[in-house]
């Protein structure tokens, strides 16, 4: 993409109504712009990332064994009687009325949905296990919505659900899904610590949230420190393989981690007084097992192998891709602006023509974009004619993780410039030798 046909509305000054770091970076780097109080329009730049996400969330769904869907938006309120959550559930879910008078509401989450869809075509334990998932968007009226997209009322959500013919299999697919979280995280770049939590309104006896540290977090969260060096890496994973998933669970949970909705002094005490920490958290996902919770008022049943009727064991996992771009912000960004992790980044690379309208300079960069695209990746190209200050100055705002500089003097060595995002760090090299270079750090990410 070249920059002077993009639409980037970046801001010199930050907004006054942003109050952490990833509302003012995301509004200054043109990604969205708010149309009321916690509802925001997705510019391309942001729309990119959020595509970015999106798209590990499906690949890892995917791996695991999950079965994406779609479901509406707007539900009857008919699903929530009857499972008695439409008068528990609060303020929080937007209820209106059709012209018919029938009440509907604007989904905060599916568990009634995706269970009337079950019920309706599955009949036999033979047709089990089975995960549903969807990526949609969804609205709570939160009172006073805040950080940008952080804490907004309309967001993107993964929300899943298993149905299991016991206990024993539903828990299997609680592992799955801590592990396939785990990969899905590493993929954006993040560490994403599963905490013991409490389960609010959806309900079941287990529940761990997935928490990125970072001092705006809005939980606060208590972790033997030693919890921060574990990673899943590149491991290969059996998601059949019940015994595989139970260990990893383990391995990630067995160190003290809760939310101080769940946090006991006593028990943390036992934690070595060195490893101790206290913090704050973003949350970015939460799994739940719940047991029949929907299943028996809603009549989620299936014939089991002796021929009677029996409810179906159920689960739910969600993981907040909008809510991900601000957290990703907040644990990756510095004074100069936002740093994108390989993974999720808008565009892979950045090429800065130093002198544009130079003839040698502007058949550098075009060759550079084309030889890119050819590798299958992405830049964008600052061919405004602009000062080279402003130019560097926006590609460090919207952090793209790799830059190529190209100017009339390196040319004449026969060199460009590839510069780290992250480390600061330039190093000169030919055309080609940035191009393979790029080529081979994104051959593991791609």
């Amino acid at each position: 993409m070249r920059l002077s046909r993009y639409f980037l509305p970046v801001l010199k000054e930050t907004p006054s109504e942003a109050q952490i770091v990833s509302h003012r970076l995301m509004l200054r780097a043109g990604m969205i712009k708010q149309q009321a109080a916690g509802i925001y329009s997705w510019l391309p730049l942001g729309f990119k990332v959020l595509r970015r996400i999106e798209t590990i969330v499906h690949e890892e769904q995917a791996r695991a064994g999950h079965i994406a869907i779609q479901m509406p938006i707007l539900q009857p309120a008919d699903l929530w009687r009857e499972s008695g959550r439409y008068d528990d559930y609060g303020q929080e879910m937007l209820r209106m009325k059709d012209r018919h008078e029938r009440d509907l509401l604007y989904t905060p989450t599916a568990e009634e949905m995706v269970t009337d869809i079950f019920r309706a075509h599955v009949g036999s334990y033979k047709d089990l296990p089975l995960t549903l998932y969807q990526i949609q968007w969804k609205f709570r009226d939160e009172v006073r919505p805040r950080f940008g997209v952080m804490r907004g009322r309309e967001f993107y959500m993964k929300d899943g659900y298993n149905f299991d013919l016991t206990k024993e299999d539903a828990l299997h697919a609680y592992n799955r899904h801590l592990v396939s979280y785990l990969r899905t995280y590493e993929r954006m770049g993040l560490q994403a610590i599963p905490m013991r939590a409490d389960s609010g309104p959806i309900g079941g006896d287990d529940t761990h949230e997935f928490l990125v540290l970072a001092e705006t977090g809005e939980s606060e969260v208590f972790y033997d420190s030693a919890v921060t060096d574990i990673r899943l890496g590149a491991r290969e994973i059996d998601y059949d393989d019940k015994a595989q998933c139970q260990a990893i669970l383990e391995e990630f949970t067995a160190l003290y981690a809760r939310t101080d909705e769940t946090h006991d002094e006593a028990v943390f005490a036992e934690v070595p007084e060195e490893r101790r920490r206290s913090a704050r958290g973003i949350e970015v996902g939460q799994i739940f097992y719940f047991g029949t919770k929907y299943s028996e008022p809603m009549g989620a049943t299936v014939v089991g192998p002796d021929g009677a009727r029996v409810p179906v064991h159920m689960g739910s996992h969600g993981i907040g891709v909008s809510r991900l771009l601000g957290a990703i912000i907040e644990a990756s960004h510095d004074d100069k602006g936002i740093i994108w992790p390989e993974g999720v980044t808008p565009f892979h690379a950045g090429i800065v023509n130093l002198k544009q309208g130079d003839a040698g300079a502007d058949a550098a960069c075009e060759a550079l974009y084309a030889a890119l695209s050819a590798a299958g990746l992405e830049a964008l190209y600052d061919d405004r004619d602009a000062r080279a200050g402003e130019k560097f100055a926006t590609m460090d705002l919207i952090g793209l993780p790799w830059r190529i500089t190209v100017g009339p003097r390196g040319l004449a060595k026969g060199v460009v410039e590839l510069t780290s995002r992250r480390t600061g760090e330039s190093e000169e090299m030919s055309p080609e030798a940035a191009v393979a270079r790029l080529s081979e750090i994104y051959a593991g990410v791609l």
